[in-house]
């Protein structure tokens, strides 16, 4: 399945889980409490989202201290921007697939899955970088008054 048919049917079908499941909980628990249920995922996920991160940001300097890539931390970034938005967006649904974005281990797996299947290309392809780079030629030279 193409990418963009995956995310046109993801935004035809989950409001229609997130309205059910509000339907589900609220005629069980209530309307007031699942408000404050959604709310209350709202506020948990914006504070594990701000630790998550902070965490993923001093691994990220980190990196670049020691002289690594940090692959992993690059690519963690947006899957943490996606799980802030999915917390912020009321329901369940999205809650749920928020905080599986906010578990580190989850996530890195992910990050894997991403790097590994080169799902996210640089901008740069090897043929322009090769073009890019003049012809280096060695040789030795000695300066002579």
């Amino acid at each position: 399945m193409h990418p963009i048919q995956f995310v046109f049917l993801a935004f035809l079908i989950i409001p229609f889980v997130e309205i059910y499941l509000l339907l589900q909980i609220g005629g069980i628990v209530g309307v007031l409490p699942t408000i404050a249920l959604v709310v209350l995922t709202a506020i948990v996920g914006a504070g594990l989202l701000r630790q998550q991160g902070l965490v993923t940001w001093q691994r990220f300097q980190d990196s670049l201290a020691k002289g690594i890539l940090p692959a992993y931390e690059m690519i963690e970034g947006p899957i943490l921007l996606v799980g802030g938005a999915l917390l912020l967006t009321p329901g369940f649904f999205t809650d749920i697939i928020g905080f599986a974005c906010l578990i580190p281990t989850l996530r890195k797996k992910i990050a894997q899955y991403i790097i590994e299947k080169r799902l996210v290309q640089a901008g740069v392809s090897p043929q322009q970088q090769a073009k890019a780079q003049p012809d280096v030629i060695e040789g030795e030279y000695s300066k002579e008054d």
